[in-house]
């Protein structure tokens, strides 16, 4: 691999830290053999029965066995590596349909893939409508702009590329699937599907015709993680569009938990400060997080006592008790309920109300709140929150999480390969109670087109609030 500059290294360093946040994976150079991929095939299947609070809750117990037993006649060589391990098991734990149920994308073996001069396929998608179209591209042919349909690559329709992946994605439905696709990017899941091709031949459409070309596959590093910016925004921001709109992005609702308290206290001195008659939160391609971050952002527009949800649900376990007491303050009351409980016992557990901030220090203005696709787990627990208690109008296109949802992950490793599984062991009920298998349905509906600079949904709204 050519020497790289100082500030290309520190920037590739940069982009795989954000990626190894994704997971926690060792990566192992050992090989498995056959009959200790097996047993840690029984192990994950019991775990999961173990530790999962509903695992049939968006399957069925035949779907599930059936799924599980088609993998394992999989299973069939002497000898395994941890990625091909990695990609088998993700198919089991996919066929949970949980998001929060999941063996993470191996970022480990991908990032030792890319070190060593590994490459890549070169379009990036968005899917709408049923179609993939380029949202960036990344290849030598400067022909392809985006908004070009993707038909096929290679012998594959883009369907059946679609069809290939999804098994490695876990997601309660194809839309979701699709977002953590545009988010993690085809790409990276095409190699993980795939493996690595030199060449690919695309077929594309655009302008009611279709052409085929051959597209050199690009240097995942130079070509791809040096170049391109993540989907997910995680950098808090303050804006204003005239005197009488304000614009919050709250940042990740994770991390340093003074930091970002004061940031919100700071940004809503600045817009009482000015003034501000209406206020944009953007939720939009936001990881979302916990509730502690939300809350406190919510105490800045509620006008009366609130929940993040109906009802939490936890279930408790063995592994979840081991966990908890590795890694969690147990003098807490959440903590000690876990311990407290019977192993397989589900119950619910009541976090209360929070109260409103002091009305002085409130904004009293016209709250909006933008979400997409990209608006993942509490940052769609958050906008129903708004969109419920009537704090706020929701503006954007429909979340591909749904409000109600497993979630609340911890984690635990297989005995041989030590792959990690992520697994929910809570449930959240949105605060309307309302469950129909949709994400959050925005108040006006703008859709955010190839997720691209081009910003529709904040430019329609600002368009709407001027003409009011």
């Amino acid at each position: 691999m050519p020497l790289l500059k100082n500030a290309e290294i520190r920037k590739v360093k940069m982009v795989f830290s954000c990626l190894l946040l994704l997971c926690n994976l060792k990566l192992s150079a050992q090989n498995f053999s056959k009959s200790e991929v097996l047993s840690d095939l029984d192990y994950l299947k019991h775990s999961l029965k173990m530790t999962h609070i509903n695992l049939y809750g968006n399957t069925t117990k035949e779907a599930f066995e059936h799924n599980l037993t088609k993998v394992r006649r999989e299973i069939k060589k002497d000898s395994f590596t941890q990625l091909e391990v990695i990609k088998y098991f993700q198919k089991v734990v996919a066929g949970v349909n949980n998001a929060h149920t999941r063996i993470p994308f191996p970022v480990p073996s991908y990032i030792q893939y890319a070190q060593s001069g590994g490459t890549l396929f070169p379009l990036e998608i968005a899917i709408e409508k049923g179609k993939a179209l380029v949202r960036e591209n990344w290849s030598e042919n400067q022909t392809i702009k985006k908004g070009f349909e993707v038909v096929r690559i290679n012998d594959l329709t883009m369907e059946a590329v679609l069809d290939s992946i999804y098994p490695l994605v876990s997601a309660e439905r194809r839309y979701f699937k699709n977002a953590q696709i545009e988010n993690l990017s085809l790409p990276r899941y095409y190699w993980l599907a795939f493996g690595e091709q030199p060449i690919f031949e695309v077929e594309l459409s655009h302008d009611n015709k279709t052409e085929i070309i051959q597209l050199n596959a690009i240097r995942a590093i130079e070509d791809f993680e040096i170049r391109r910016s993540d989907i997910l925004y995680h950098k808090p921001e303050l804006r204003f569009y005239g005197k009488n709109i304000a614009y919050l992005r709250p940042g990740d609702f994770g991390g340093d938990l003074e930091q970002y308290k004061n940031f919100i206290d700071s940004a809503f001195t600045e817009i009482r400060a000015v003034s501000s008659k209406n206020l944009i939160i953007d939720l939009r391609n936001h990881s979302g997080g916990d509730n502690v971050f939300s809350d406190y952002l919510v105490a800045y527009i509620a006008d009366k006592p609130f929940k993040w949800a109906s009802r939490f649900q936890l279930k408790t376990n063995k592994l979840l008790k081991e966990n908890t007491r590795q890694n969690r303050d147990t003098t807490l009351a959440y903590w000690k309920s876990i311990l407290e409980r019977k192993n397989g016992e589900v119950y619910d557990y009541d976090f209360g109300f929070c109260d409103p901030n002091p009305s002085q220090i409130r904004f009293h203005g016209k709250v909006y709140a933008l979400v997409n696709r990209q608006s993942y787990s509490q940052s769609t627990v958050t906008a129903a929150q708004i969109q419920d208690y009537n704090f706020g109008t929701l503006v954007g296109e429909e979340t591909a999480e749904f409000p109600n949802l497993y979630a609340s992950i911890y984690n635990y490793s297989l005995p041989n390969t030590g792959i990690t599984v992520d697994v929910a062991k809570g449930k959240i009920e949105r605060v309307s109670e309302v469950d129909n298998n949709r994400g959050v349905l925005p108040d006006i509906i703008i859709k955010d087109h190839l997720l691209d600079k081009d910003d529709e949904i904040l430019e329609g709204l600002l368009n709407k609030i001027k003409i009011q």
